[in-house]
């Protein structure tokens, strides 16, 4: 999964297709969870763009977004938020399928 590096990126990725920003930090235990599978999640809706961000690095974006909690999820299609799973609680596969079935 790609890294977010700047904010231009994200607002050129948000508007570009279908992308799934992945919202995370390294000190975080639940999104550690979730890495070991999240690969194959990825291969799985192959019509997203997986994007992941360092909430440590872009707390202005995660307020400006909403995100209080992590790992969460934001999704975008064509600069037009279509779908979020955001909660500070662990996420499960079967969890974050679901959401991605569900936009």
């Amino acid at each position: 999964m790609e890294n977010l590096q700047s904010i231009d990126q994200f607002e050129q990725l948000k508007n570009t297709g279908k992308v799934v920003f992945k919202f995370t930090a390294d000190w975080c235990p639940d999104c550690h969870f979730i890495d070991p599978f999240m690969g194959e999640v990825e291969e799985q809706f192959s019509e997203f763009q997986f994007i992941s961000v360092d909430r440590d690095k872009f707390i202005d974006l995660c307020v400006e977004l909403n995100i209080l909690g992590i790992p969460s999820f934001v999704a975008f299609e064509n600069g037009n938020e279509i779908g979020r799973f955001v909660s500070k609680d662990r996420k499960t596969r079967e969890e974050i399928e679901l959401f991605l079935q569900s936009i």
